[in-house]
């Protein structure tokens, strides 16, 4: 450990904000023309934070707000980076951390489908625990009482002393629950480095256009990572994951274990009082899953942590836009320059995004411009006007400079170990480059501006559009376009080993500094709408794009007949959709389909309170989910979830009228609505019926509005 000396800061416009605030060490005039000119640094945080509240109550303005007179970072921790000019972790490499990866398993009270640790009939049942050092051990709750079980947890976790804490979805749920339990038994979580214990606040990631609430939780001297979260931002720009579930992920990245264990989560209770071993076995090898995702996951994030001043547990949960506008602001307080505010926000133009044909295209290639948008900017000078001192052009060309060279060192790398390195750190630099546009059009940015995000965005789609109509000379057929990249069907007579001669004849019409690569050939596409496409890989697996298809709208079902149905259309088995769509009609019609494939599942966002109020108010229709919950009498609480099914006859009902339980369903005496669900089978097949039809591609057709049950389609 070491200790250095730090003074927290607060910007502010106007000197009298805070010219006399108590335990004021410095009020320093920064040069510029930023409206943000005095720096004034405290002698402990209380007083730092003293004044914070001081230029709230004087401006009526929280400190992040765009408008406000001034700006407070409430991370002791970023600041000291920010000033101090270091970044975490020095030379070391991913594989040096100690990485310890928790998991815990939980029963849920009878007549309850999903758990809550604020119950007294639930509790932890299991807690497994494995690490990046080959240690393994699962913590029994058939051995040992709930109280027991966490005090043993925060020994080992003191005993095997862990960098980084890993967990799936271990911030909205493993870490809450623990938290939650260990405060009805009086038992402390202290797992830091001091001895400190688990601390946990309210926060929220953006990720793309969502928000996501949770709890994030800090130890001392360690850092916790959740894979659920990294997975969510890794699928931002992959597109590709089939799920957020745990075993979902391990399967399609590959590292889901030969051989692991598998138990019917729903039902824990039974699986301990049946098999206490083999529930285990599946906590441990959850454990095991969790640490292998995130070592695939995590190393991108590790770079950032080296060169951003963020620790490494913040660079996991800030947006890309906030870690450039840190890059900058760090630069500025370096060469002691007063900050500008943000200006307000306006609207910018997207990307070309256009789709000309529907249909099955074999096989299809994918081009792409190699970081169009931060080309555009590094060889047209397009950067903020206000950035005085060129730090955004500066850091852009730098970071796209590591990147190729990092890309270059990877393929030339003599050791795996130095390859994964390598690949981490372009991986880190492609992140962060392709965020500077981003950043250009975000509110909250110090140097946002919107005219030059403007400028990007219609150069990039002359760029794209260049490219699809030199591929449309040379004979290939676009299919879609999205941003900077076109999927298409090559020329007539076209082979693989023509691909780099074809990707040269389109890139001659290109301006200087663009350059293009083929990111990908398959076999075949199913383009169906736009950005919602699938594409069948040379490995036979089908990747499905656009959030359509796999819409929380949507019953378990109904997104395996779309599986099936997209399935068969990429393979050339148009003919064997319709007996698919008569199966399904034919299980529902027997009874044969479980509850878990038909039943919905919706999370509860408010109190039944404020449910009832809204209702009453007209500001919210009644909803089926709040309505049972209301019937059962359950003390629920928002997060909890209600899983739901569609009872009587009939496919034209009210749900709210009808719906039942899920756990009332009883396979003895089926009572779901079979002709509901029916109709909802139809609907998807008119959906993908006309794709059945006929051979290849159709001119894109924007047709008439789809039905409200299907709308997300």
């Amino acid at each position: 450990m070491e200790r250095v000396p730090f003074e927290p800061f607060l910007l502010a416009a106007d000197a009298t904000l805070v010219g006399d605030a108590p335990g004021l060490v410095a009020l320093t005039r920064l040069q510029g023309a930023g409206e943000l000119r005095w720096l004034a640094r405290f002698d402990g945080w209380g007083a730092a934070l003293a004044a914070r509240e001081r230029c709230r109550a004087a401006t009526g303005l929280p400190a992040n707000a765009a408008e406000a007179p001034y700006r407070f970072f409430p991370d002791p921790v970023h600041q000291y980076l920010m000033l101090a000019g270091r970044t975490s972790f020095g030379s070391l490499r991913f594989d040096d951390l100690r990485r310890l990866a928790l998991d815990i398993e939980v029963v849920t009270g009878e007549g309850y489908e999903f758990p809550s640790a604020a119950r007294e009939s639930d509790r932890i049942v299991a807690i497994a625990l494995a690490d990046s050092t080959g240690f393994r051990r699962v913590l029994r709750g058939d051995r040992l009482d709930e109280a027991a079980l966490l005090a043993e947890c925060g020994r080992l976790i003191r005993e095997r002393d862990p960098d980084v804490l890993e967990g799936h979805n271990i911030f909205r749920f493993d870490l809450e629950y623990l938290e939650a339990r260990a405060r009805r038994h009086g038992v402390t979580l202290a797992w830091g480095r001091d001895g400190s214990a688990l601390r946990g606040r309210p926060a929220r990631l953006q990720v793309a256009e969502r928000a996501i609430g949770f709890r994030r939780y800090d130890v001392a001297g360690r850092h916790i990572v959740d894979t659920w979260m990294l997975a969510q931002l890794h699928d931002v720009g992959a597109r590709d994951l089939p799920s957020f579930g745990l075993k979902d992920i391990a399967r399609h990245l590959g590292v889901a274990a030969t051989g692991r264990t598998y138990v019917d989560a729903s039902n824990v209770a039974r699986q301990l009082a049946e098999d206490a071993d083999r529930l285990m076995a599946y906590a441990g090898d959850d454990a095991l899953e969790t640490l292998a995702i995130s070592a695939i996951l995590s190393p991108p994030f590790f770079a950032q942590a080296r060169l951003v001043p963020f620790d490494y547990q913040s660079t996991t949960l800030r947006g890309s836009a906030a870690k450039v506008d840190a890059l900058l602001l760090r630069e500025y307080l370096r060469a002691g320059r007063a900050v500008p505010r943000p200006r307000p926000g306006q609207s910018v133009g997207g990307g070309l995004t256009a789709i000309w044909q529907q249909g099955v295209a074999a096989p299809v290639l994918h081009v792409d411009v190699t970081s169009l948008y931060p080309s555009l900017m590094i060889g047209g000078r397009v950067a903020p006007a206000c950035d005085e001192l060129g730090v955004f052009l500066d850091l852009l060309t730098h970071l796209r400079d590591v990147r190729v060279a990092a890309k270059r060192q990877a393929q030339a790398a003599d050791t795996e170990e130095e390859r994964r390195h390598q690949l981490a750190l372009s991986q880190s630099f492609k992140i962060l480059i392709n965020s500077f546009y981003g950043y250009l059009g975000f509110s909250s940015a110090h140097w946002n501006d919107f005219e030059a995000a403007n400028r990007v965005t219609t150069e990039g789609r002359a760029v794209v559009t260049s490219i699809v109509e030199r591929l449309r000379t040379l004979g290939a057929t676009p299919v879609e376009a999205d941003t900077d990249g076109v999927y298409f069907t090559p020329p007539p007579g076209h082979r693989a080993e023509d691909d780099a001669r074809l990707l040269a004849m389109v890139a001659e019409k290109l301006p200087p500094g663009i350059t293009l690569e083929l990111d990908g050939r398959y076999p075949a596409m199913f383009s169906y709408k736009m950005k919602t496409y699938a594409l069948l890989d040379d490995r036979g697996r089908v990747t499905l794009k656009g959030s359509a298809f796999r819409s929380r709208g949507l019953e378990p079902f109904q997104r395996r007949l779309i599986d099936e149905l997209v399935g068969l259309l990429l393979r050339g088995r148009r003919t064997d959709a319709k007996a698919v769509v008569d199966r399904w009609l034919g299980e529902f019609a027997a009874h044969r389909v479980p509850v878990r494939d038909f039943a919905r599942t919706e999370t509860l966002q408010e109190s039944l309170e404020v449910y009832r109020e809204r209702v009453t108010a007209g500001l919210r229709p009644t909803s089926a989910a709040y309505e049972l919950a209301t019937a059962s009498a359950r003390p629920v609480q928002p997060g909890d979830q209600i899983s739901y099914y569609v009872a009587g006859r009939t496919a034209r009902v009210a749900v709210t009228d009808v719906a039942k339980l899920a756990t009332l369903w009883d396979p003895a005496r089926p009572d779901e609505n079979v002709e509901y669900y029916q109709s909802k089978v139809l609907e998807t097949w008119e959906r993908f019926r006309r794709f059945t039809e006929h051979d290849g591609l159709v001119p894109y057709v924007d047709d008439a509005p789809e039905s409200s049950q299907l709308s997300l389609f």
